[in-house]
């Protein structure tokens, strides 16, 4: 004999009245609104954490030139002191190429997150004026991190020249017409215009010998396939003081207290001056936290006594 089971009827709970509608509407919209302001206070937060504890892993430091040039020698020498302030290695990658552009053009394409930085140089503002067709705006799309100041070039020719001072070299070149060659460390780059100024303003014709960098041209020079070349300090310093380059002059409008003794290419030539810049420089976007981070860093290091860059 079957027994018939009586299935229960779910019991329909009574709608809320009068105060419990207005608690059981408000409840999840007070959560919601507190979960709200969590969250966007979580960025804030994370950001500040993430600055605070940056660099966590290694930086790259992508100078846009060859190897052993100044903007070379000045990125490796703040690099090695930021490593040493920050506990993280910061390391040199050279990208060289269309006048500083191809390593410029990667940082800009880089993750803006502090980890991928960039070498810049005067280079990269006269870039602008001399390339109609760059895949990226340096003053948009770059963000400045910090400055390391300016310096002056240095008039450098093959002792083989029979010039000790400018004016001999004027002399010199006038006398022999297109047959002095002039290194740059690349066209467009700041030793190539620095010579053209003074081609045109001491009324001399010399061809101009482009290199992929400062250092093959310097070889080079040294080597006498060229005369004369406009360098930036920390790439002819060391040949001049050994005597294997004779230098004629600074480019910069006064003299330079590490040679007190060269004159200025504007003691022969009124109104000359030429004098590049460099600092580093961030993808745009980087958080501001980041950038303020590595710009109070990089002013601190300048700021002790012996840290000084030679450009």
């Amino acid at each position: 004999m079957r027994t018939a089971v009586k299935s229960e009827t779910p019991r329909r709970r009574s709608a809320p009245r009068g105060n419990e509608r207005r608690l059981v509407t408000q409840h999840p919209r007070r959560r919601i609104l507190r979960l709200a302001a969590g969250a966007a206070a979580m960025p804030a937060v994370s950001r500040m954490a993430w600055a605070q504890a940056y660099p966590t892993r290694l930086v790259r430091i992508v100078v846009p030139t060859t190897p052993g040039g100044s903007n070379d020698t000045i990125a490796r020498i703040m690099g090695q002191w930021l490593s040493e302030r920050l506990g993280r290695p910061f390391v040199i990658e050279n990208r060289p190429g269309a006048g500083n552009n191809i390593g410029t053009e990667a940082v800009v394409r880089a993750p803006p997150d502090g980890y991928t930085l960039l070498q810049c140089s005067i280079s990269n503002a006269t870039n602008a004026t001399l390339y109609n067709n760059l895949n990226f705006n340096f003053i948009r799309d770059i963000a400045p991190v910090a400055g390391f100041g300016r310096g002056p070039a240095i008039m450098v020719v093959n002792p083989s020249v029979p010039a000790n001072t400018v004016p001999e070299f004027i002399t010199y070149a006038k006398a022999n017409s297109r047959k002095v060659n002039m290194a740059s460390a690349g066209i467009g780059h700041a030793t190539h215009l620095y010579g053209e100024l003074f081609k045109m303003m001491a009324g001399i014709n010399m061809v101009h010998v482009p290199y992929r960098g400062v250092a093959p041209a310097l070889t080079d020079l040294l080597g006498g396939q060229v005369q004369v070349m406009f360098s930036g300090i920390a790439g002819a310093i060391d040949y001049v003081r050994a005597g294997t380059l004779r230098a004629l002059a600074i480019t910069t409008a006064t003299r330079w207290e590490a040679l007190p003794g060269l004159p200025t290419v504007d003691d022969f030539v009124p109104g000359y001056e030429a004098s590049g810049w460099f600092g580093i420089g961030a993808p745009r976007n980087t958080p501001a936290d980041i950038i303020d981070k590595l710009n109070k860093e990089v002013n601190a290091i300048l700021a002790e006594p012996g840290n000084q860059v030679a450009t």
